[in-house]
């Protein structure tokens, strides 16, 4: 499923080709091996609330989303070969090439909203 991603809170659109990861095998496969992630890209990851970047070769920026979608946390840049701990208010986390975050105004705080694109 595309998806588009809107900061309500900052009237931005931080993608409009994001892919959603349900199954098991999606989550965990996650954004492992590639080898780019271009602005509009990016990943929702349901249910999570915690990540690593083992076998990533990109950095990404990463948000930690509550169940209204709400970020509770967030990370700039995070670069491979990294773990973050357990955000236990997180029920989702969102993926998006290094940048995103920084370049849309975006903070913890922030509400978040996907629609699917046809």
């Amino acid at each position: 499923m595309r998806l588009r991603v809107n900061n309500v809170t900052r009237d931005r659109l931080l993608a409009d080709r994001a892919e959603r990861a349900t199954s098991f095998v999606d989550r965990f496969v996650g954004l492992m091996g590639r080898r780019s992630l271009a602005f509009g890209e990016g990943l929702h990851i349901l249910p999570c609330n915690s990540i690593h970047t083992f076998f990533m070769r990109i950095p990404i920026d990463v948000a930690f989303l509550d169940p209204e979608g709400t970020i509770v946390k967030q990370f700039v840049a995070l670069p491979p070969w990294r773990a973050t701990s357990m955000y236990f208010q997180a029920k989702s986390v969102l993926e998006l090439p290094a940048g995103t975050l920084q370049a849309s105004g975006t903070q913890e705080g922030d509400r978040l909203a996907f629609e699917a694109v046809p």
